[in-house]
């Protein structure tokens, strides 16, 4: 192959898209675009949702999750409840190495990040220690209430060699529990790939989107023949479907897919913006809207969208 693509989870992962578009222009590895780009994300602290700087848990403590997958092997690593490491993916990474103990949890995951030689950092910003303390006073019972941004960094790539990666990132739901782990390290929920087919990978409330494994589906209705937004479509809203059937709501749940050829596709019940880039192409910024009729409506964004995006959140695209 001469070509490459790659599909990745909301507008802060636009720069890291840029990054992981430059190495694979220049033949490197779907495993290491992957990392970069997810590494980049983690790296910013104005990402409140996402490693450095990501919002802590209801006693005041940064657990982040991550996976990454190899396509051409299945390889995969997984860490939960991880404390002090910026790049929780690369940790991730290094587990897929394992032929066992390949996902590690809570002070196991942290020993061996720290054992393996990765950077030890404090995660707790000053900025997220304020909103953590605001929240704490105008939350002053027990059962506190979790923050619904809980925006989780996924990304599918695929390299001029055909190979494909998957990877995620995300310190979870602000408040949650000590502990608390949701989709995104969770093989066939928060992501899944196989370079002889495709990949996918979810955002948004874990405790819903691990009621499907969305991502595998996506996966395999790829591989029965579907193209990646027909099985994204498929995928989601029959499920959404199914669960206000048997519990009467669902939280929020957006995904994204990308097949063996660079097609890609995504479906969502919010209004989600992500990211996509190819080689014909380059890097570009979409907007989806939940579908009617099961059909996902898509647009690239304009210039007023990112100076709106740019206003509300505070972010530059410089």
């Amino acid at each position: 192959m001469n070509t490459w693509a790659a599909i990745s989870t909301w507008r802060m992962s636009y720069d890291g898209l840029q990054a992981a578009s430059q190495q694979l222009n220049d033949r490197v590895s779907a495993g290491d675009a992957v990392e970069k780009l997810i590494n980049t994300v983690e790296d910013y602290p104005l990402y409140k949702s996402v490693g450095y700087g990501g919002l802590p848990n209801e006693e005041g403590v940064v657990q982040v999750d991550a996976a990454f997958m190899d396509g051409d092997t299945l390889a995969q690593g997984a860490v939960a409840a991880l404390e002090n490491v910026k790049h929780a993916v690369s940790v991730a990474r290094r587990l897929s190495q394992n032929k066992t103990n390949s996902f590690l949890v809570g002070p196991g995951a942290t020993k061996f990040a720290m054992q393996a030689g990765f950077e030890m950092t404090n995660m707790l910003t000053t900025a997220a220690k304020a909103s953590w303390q605001d929240r704490r006073k105008s939350t002053p019972n027990i059962d506190l209430k979790p923050y619904d941004g809980h925006d989780t960094v996924g990304a599918i790539i695929l390299d001029q060699a055909g190979s494909m990666a998957a990877a995620t990132s995300t310190s979870g739901l602000f408040m949650k529990k000590s502990g608390r782990t949701g989709d995104s390290p969770l093989s066939g929920s928060g992501f899944y790939v196989d370079s002889e087919i495709g990949g996918a990978a979810a955002t948004g409330l874990g405790e819903d989107i691990m009621k499907g494994c969305l991502s595998y589906e996506i996966v395999r209705q790829m591989a029965e023949g579907k193209s990646p937004q027909a099985a994204c479509d498929a995928t989601l809203y029959h499920f959404i479907a199914k669960l206000k059937k048997r519990s009467g709501q669902t939280g929020a749940i957006s995904l994204i897919a990308l097949n063996k050829q660079g097609a890609w596709g995504v479906a969502t019940n919010v209004e989600f913006p992500f990211c996509v880039a190819t080689a014909e192409g380059g890097a570009q910024i979409y907007f989806a809207q939940p579908g009617q009729a099961g059909v996902t409506p898509i647009k690239a964004v304009s210039s007023a969208w990112f100076d709106e995006y740019e206003k509300q959140n505070g972010i530059s695209l410089d």
